[in-house]
């Protein structure tokens, strides 16, 4: 199992069936494979505060979502994590593509790259950063069962080292 598909099958393992995503290259190896699969509703949003919302009225309504996006739109949700998900105790596991490390061919992904963890750590919210997919099953699920159980949003943060980046 590629590590797409050990993302869908621990998004599939926690029920959660809706995905909202920024669309991402990075990240298409996955939304395609949710997008083919009947158990899954695959909504796209325009902006990363947006998929917040769809995540938590989704969440709301009693049906378990998770967030795509790329790191430099994670500063686009900040508010959305804070002022929302953080209060009403919303578990929304977070893919997040991380630009700006080893491979990164655009230097304006650099600052918001390194700037998605430490921004994690001051809101509180758990994060884990996958570079192979060593472990990734157990992580991934380990992940997921954090989120639930703490209620409140996670992120999961994949590296270059991991999905192979962005060609220039």
């Amino acid at each position: 199992m590629n590590w797409a598909e050990t993302i869908v099958k621990a998004l599939k393992d926690w029920d959660t069936s809706l995905i909202t995503y920024v669309p991402d290259i990075s990240i298409h190896q996955v939304t395609s494979l949710i997008d083919e699969d009947p158990f899954f509703r695959l909504v796209p949003a325009t902006r990363e505060e947006e998929a917040i919302g769809i995540a938590v009225g989704s969440y709301a309504a009693g049906r378990n979502a998770a967030v795509f996006m790329q790191s430099s739109g994670f500063g686009n949700s900040v508010n959305a994590l804070a002022s929302l998900c953080i209060p009403a105790r919303t578990p929304i596991p977070m893919f997040i593509n991380l630009r700006g490390g080893p491979g990164e061919f655009n230097i304006a992904q650099v600052p918001m790259g390194q700037a998605v963890r430490p921004i994690m750590d001051q809101l509180g919210l758990v994060h884990f950063t996958l570079n192979d997919d060593t472990n990734m099953d157990k992580i991934l699920d380990g992940a997921m069962k954090l989120c639930y159980a703490n209620r409140q949003p996670m992120a999961v943060c994949l590296t270059q080292l991991l999905h192979g980046g962005k060609l220039a």
